[in-house]
């Protein structure tokens, strides 16, 4: 015992959700060891390296309506990092553009000025959201989107240019298997919600400066540390303390922010949380599909985001911040498009873009990331883990632990923000 790590307060993983833990911790005077196995912060949020050029592990964005992020990054002096937009979604044939007018009134003259949805289809959009308003977003139990939105009596054409893209794009979860509960609930807090809530904020930097290589300046200057390459691979109690198997570490409290396949793992070595791990065991997860293509010159994008068709729509997002000419195309989820060989479908969105945008420059490299379990299937009635546990002491973090989120950035930061405030206040 002499020779092991003693610490108050461990934190495993070191992903958007532990950092966050971490940083709110360290922010009032705790002293914290964090865990990470990868050589690099972020978890499944990060920078990756290609060909020399720092790039993200998937295109990420941001809505005026995350808070706890935004409160995070400002402590951490990056939220300069961030372009703010006011939304405007736009796709073959349609836009959506929500005016600089105060709520509702913002949402209501953008869905009427709506181009390429008739006036029967804009009409249905104002009636849904009008009445999901009357009942607080709330339903009475947890069906699937489409069913909901079938129960709305939402046209097909306002469903495939509108609400799917939306839902696959929040969710990552196909609109057939997505909770229409966590779908209200992502409506509530962006179209319904205050005027600058529907924002989009686009990082203009690569994911690692955003917070993890932040965060790690912040934590050390506090005298916290954090050791990367550092896996635990193993955890037990002994004598009411947490005994961190790996690095040989002893701590009081513990904050597991591992992706959540991987925390039963963990937690098999505690017996009190055995519920806990059968519980993730029964997650099914979905993937996030990300296209770099480097082109010899910059294209001009009408916004920063554009989609390259409609339903479970391809996203390209013009990337010049992090290279001259650099495009991202995301796709949320599962689809046929994971059946194609990765070249085949880089042509055929090389093809989507030029029809949107003109002829393209010449393509001078691309790289294909497809990320298999970026985000649980956010599904009806999921029974997703609270943040503290039986166990005293222990805590688990992450964008899959209860709350009304899906798997988000914003998910992940007010899990970890959670986890420090059950810290401390119960010291």
């Amino acid at each position: 015992m002499a020779d092991r790590l003693n610490s108050e307060i461990a934190i495993i993983g070191g992903g958007w959700a532990g950092l966050a833990a971490a940083v709110t911790l360290a922010d009032a005077g705790k002293h914290v060891h964090l865990f990470e196995s990868a050589k690099q912060l972020g978890g499944r949020s990060r920078s990756v390296n290609w060909d020399g050029l720092t790039i993200d592990n998937g295109q990420h964005l941001m809505a005026g309506a995350y808070r706890q992020t935004f409160a995070l990054m400002d402590r951490l002096d990056t939220l300069g990092l961030l372009e703010r937009r006011r939304l405007d979604l736009r796709g073959p044939g349609f836009q959506l553009t929500l005016p600089k007018l105060p709520a509702p009134f913002h949402l209501v003259a953008g869905l009427i000025s709506a181009r390429g949805l008739s006036l029967a289809d804009k009409w249905a959009a104002v009636r849904f959201m009008q009445a999901l308003k009357r009942r607080h977003f709330r339903l009475d139990h947890d069906i699937t989107a489409s069913t909901l939105l079938a129960t709305y009596l939402q046209p097909g054409e306002l469903v495939d240019r509108l609400w799917e893209p939306i839902c696959v794009a929040a969710l990552n979860t196909p609109l057939a298997m997505a909770s229409a509960q966590v779908f209200c609930n992502v409506l509530r807090d962006s179209l319904a919600g205050a005027r600058e809530d529907s924002d989009f904020l686009f990082n203009r930097s690569a994911m690692g400066r955003l917070l993890p290589e932040a965060a790690q300046r912040f934590l050390t200057e506090r005298g916290s540390s954090v050791q990367l390459s550092s896996r635990v691979d193993g955890l037990r109690l002994e004598d009411g303390r947490f005994i961190l198997g790996g690095p040989d570490a002893v701590s009081d409290r513990l904050i597991i922010a591992t992706h959540p396949s991987q925390t039963p793992a963990l937690l098999a070595g505690v017996d009190a949380a055995a519920a806990i791990a059968a519980k993730l065991r029964q997650f099914s997860w979905q993937p996030i599909f990300t296209l770099y293509l480097r082109f010899a010159s910059p294209i001009a994008f009408p916004y920063p985001m554009l989609a390259l068709d409609h339903g479970a729509a391809f996203w390209a997002f013009e990337r010049n911040d992090l290279a001259p000419g650099l495009v991202a195309i995301v796709a949320s989820a599962e689809g046929p498009h994971l059946q194609q060989t990765p070249e085949s479908l880089r042509d055929e969105l090389l093809q989507k873009l030029a029809t949107d945008l003109g002829p393209l420059p010449p393509l001078l490299n691309w790289k294909a990331i497809n990320e298999k379990r970026a985000t649980f299937a956010c599904t009806p009635n999921l029974d997703r883990p609270g943040n503290a546990t039986p166990v005293p002491g222990l805590y688990l973090a992450g964008d899959y632990t209860a709350g009304d989120y899906p798997a988000t950035l914003e998910g992940a930061v007010r899990s970890g923000v959670e986890c420090a405030r059950l810290i401390l206040e119960r010291t």
